[in-house]
Order: structure tokens, then C-alpha cells, then sequence
């Protein structure tokens, strides 16, 4: 339950200050710059730019009792044991959530866009708060939307799988918050991942559907027909893990679309793992390998001998923005 950061310390890649603090880490969200760890006694530890969510000093006597938190660019949103949400960071973003408060009973999932976040209610309905001006869109939630059982984002978008495996998008077209092309296709889904600018759906057919912008979307149907058996992504690109433990990538090279590179690698994959710009693969046998841009943690080359080991007694990772989060347990 220990952390491992490393990156840009503007952006987060420094946890000395609180690491005595970071003990019995659960979960781990990050915003543009900062950081957030739930621990296991259900309260919070903030690291990185305060501007953007790394000082929760504000609330953070009301972070008692944390079931969940998410992060949007600016800001996290925490759901607390009674239900209710706690928000910080830049109100632009998402970190006021005053106008939806009383909304905001029985909350049971967030999610979050580049400045707006989405609650499932226990009934499952959705509320939607952030900044109008940037997010006008997909602050709109869809007239009569019910029976949610989780949600996605995009940078300017939100796709909803409902109980019936169907799936219901608003938010920018541009970002993938018009599905109408693939509607028909959009059944008995079990994932969806999402990159910025558009979304990938895993059926229970092995098969995915992809919508929003082309240059994320599969090019072809080579993936289907090989069994994915779980999806990933970055900002724009995607990672599809094969039931026989490979892996096959699509999108900007830049950013984790192409892995060619560490392809002899990857063999008997557990889990994936993303961040803004890069990918990493957790093997059988404890290894992990990255890539994407270096800047993203695509390149961990220079960390093997700290991960390892320890690595080797846990099963979860943690990518996300400049920096790669690692999770130990065991």
C-alpha cells in the first residue's frame, strides 16, 4: 500500500513531502498536475500543484469516510460514506459542486471530463456540474436517462452503459458525444474506455465499436474476431489485451498507439494500465513493461531494479498525466 512516484515535480512526480502518509493507499487519482490517494481508514492524501486539486487543506476535515474519488484537469470530487459528494481544486474544472449539492444524495459513481463531473445516483440517474462555459454540453444530461450502471468521459464528452448493456452519449460530437453512427452495434457491452476524443466499447462478443474522432477510432476490424478481452486507453490512443495474453494498440504513435517497439514483450499480459501518454503492461510473471512518450512514464527503464521485486506481490498500477503512480501490495 505504499506509492512510487516519479516525473515532473511540477506535475506531481514528487511525493516526498507526504510520503510518511502515503501508507494503506486504496486508490490513486490524478488531475493535470496534482495527485489524490484514498487510504484505507477513508481519508485523503493531496500532493502536486495546489491550483489544480494538490492542496485539500480546504476540506479536508469533511474527507472522513471516502468511498471513491475522481479527477477532472483541475479538480478531484470524492464520494463520502453517507453518499454525499466533497469537491476541491479550480472551480473552472469542476471543484465547486454547490449548484448540484442537493442533488447530490446517494451517489454511488463518478466520473469526470476535462471540466465537468458525472454522479450515478443510487436510482440510477445521473447529475452533471463543472463549468458551463467550457463544458456546456456535457453538463446537459439526457432527458429521461435512467437505469446508468457506469459512466465514461471523454475531454468533452460522457458515454453511460446502461443495465441492458446498451449505451446512451452527449457532450461535444467532436469528443464523442454523438454515438448515432454505431448505435445499432452498441449492444450487450461490458467496457468502455475512452481517450480524448472518443470512445471504445468492448461487447461480450469479444468485439469493440469505436466512435469519435477518426484518428482514434480502430481503422479496420483486424482486432475483431481475436478475443479482447480488456480495453485501455490514453489521450489518443487505445490498448485491446487478447485472451491469449497479447496485445494490440491503435491511435497516435506519440501517445501509446503503436507498440511495436516492445511487442517481443508482451506475452501472458495481466493488466493494463494508462496514462496521458503512455501505456503499461503488468505480465504474469511480475515484469512491467511501457510505452508511449516518455514524459507519461512510457519509458520506466531507469526505475527496473526499484520495481522489482516488490512489483511482484501486487496486482494493480496506476498511470496517469506526467508521471506513472505504482501501487504496492503484498
Amino acid at each position: 500500500g505504499s506509492v512510487v512516484t516519479w516525473g515532473d515535480p511540477k506535475f506531481g512526480g514528487d511525493s516526498s513531502m507526504v510520503q510518511d502518509q502515503l501508507v494503506r493507499v486504496q486508490q490513486i487519482e490524478a488531475s493535470r498536475r496534482a495527485f489524490a490517494a484514498l487510504l484505507a481508514d477513508g481519508s485523503v492524501v493531496t500532493w502536486g500543484d495546489p491550483d489544480t486539486g494538490g492542496d485539500s487543506s480546504d476540506v479536508q476535515e469533511e474527507l472522513k469516510g471516502v468511498r471513491q474519488i475522481e479527477a477532472s484537469y483541475g479538480a478531484f470530487a470524492a464520494i463520502l460514506a453517507d453518499g454525499s459528494v466533497v469537491t476541491w481544486g479550480d472551480i473552472d474544472a469542476g471543484g465547486d459542486c454547490s449548484k448540484a449539492q442537493q442533488q447530490l444524495k446517494q451517489v454511488r459513481q463518478l466520473r469526470a471530463s476535462h471540466g465537468s463531473f458525472a454522479a450515478i445516483l443510487s436510482d440510477g440517474r445521473v447529475v452533471c456540474w463543472g463549468n458551463p462555459d467550457i463544458d456546456s454540453e456535457s453538463c446537459q444530461v439526457p432527458e429521461g436517462l435512467c437505469d446508468v450502471k457506469e459512466i465514461h468521459a471523454s475531454g468533452h464528452a460522457f458515454a453511460a452503459m446502461l443495465a441492458d448493456g446498451s449505451v446512451v452519449t452527449w457532450g461535444d460530437a467532436d469528443f464523442g458525444g454523438d454515438s448515432s453512427m454505431v448505435k445499432d452495434q452498441l449492444k450487450d457491452v461490458q467496457q468502455i474506455q475512452s481517450s480524448r476524443r472518443a470512445f471504445a466499447a468492448l461487447r461480450q462478443d469479444g468485439s469493440i465499436v469505436t466512435w469519435g474522432d477518426l484518428a482514434d477510432v480502430m481503422p479496420d476490424d483486424r482486432i475483431n474476431g481475436l478475443g479482447v478481452c480488456e480495453l485501455c486507453a490514453t489521450s489518443g490512443a487505445f490498448a485491446a489485451k487478447l485472451v491469449d495474453g497479447t496485445v494490440v494498440t491503435w491511435g497516435y504513435k506519440s501517445v501509446g498507439g503503436d507498440c511495436q517497439e516492445v511487442s517481443s514483450r508482451l506475452r501472458n499480459v495481466h493488466q493494463l494500465s494508462g496514462s496521458n501518454g503512455a501505456f503499461a503492461a503488468l505480465l504474469e510473471d511480475g515484469q512491467i513493461v511501457t510505452w508511449g512518450s516518455p514524459y507519461a512514464g512510457g519509458d520506466s527503464s531507469g526505475l527496473q531494479d526499484r520495481l522489482c521485486p516488490d512489483v511482484r506481490k501486487r496486482r494493480r498500477t496506476r498511470l496517469d498525466g506526467n508521471r506513472l503512480a505504482l501501487v504496492l501490495e503484498g
